[in-house]
């Protein structure tokens, strides 16, 4: 049986596509991927820089969103449906079982990566001086306050 892959960040491509670049299913020269919006820039460029140092086809890239691509890549098996899912978070319990129910079996998670965060400020705009304490507790699920630990 084909494996499928359902890779969680940006990079995961390269290793999907390494790991088998021909294309699973013989009625398509390309492999498919489908997913994360976020993923798609990156996947993009990693398809292009594929096809350019292989010399074979590059890979169709398609930005539906995490729960789309997933969606659609657990639809089923054939060369009408995605090899690779890109996803910025992990695969749901229900979305597996879905996967299951249509046949599409022996998924395999790749977790390459994480997303970043940038701090941009307009360049004509005031300064302004933001510490990475201040992110982190911008970003803690919880943080101390008169002496307990309190949802942020």
């Amino acid at each position: 049986m084909t494996q499928r892959f359902l890779p969680v960040a940006a990079a995961s491509l390269v290793l999907a596509a390494g790991l088998g670049a021909a294309p699973a299913h013989a009625a398509r020269d390309y492999v498919w991927a489908a997913g994360s919006s976020t993923v798609f820039p990156f996947a993009t460029r990693v398809s292009e820089q594929f096809a350019r140092k292989t010399g074979m086809k590059a890979p169709k890239i398609e930005s539906l969103g995490t729960g789309g691509g997933i969606k659609l890549f657990c639809s089923g098996v054939g060369d009408g449906f995605p090899d690779i899912a890109t996803a910025s978070r992990q695969m749901k319990r229900s979305e597996f079982d879905a996967c299951a129910a249509k046949g599409v079996k022996d998924i395999i998670e790749l977790k390459i990566g994480f997303d970043g965060i940038v701090v941009a400020l307009d360049k004509d705009g005031p300064d302004y001086v933001f510490s990475t304490n201040a992110l982190y507790l911008g970003l803690a699920s919880k943080v101390l306050r008169y002496g307990k630990y309190d949802p942020n």
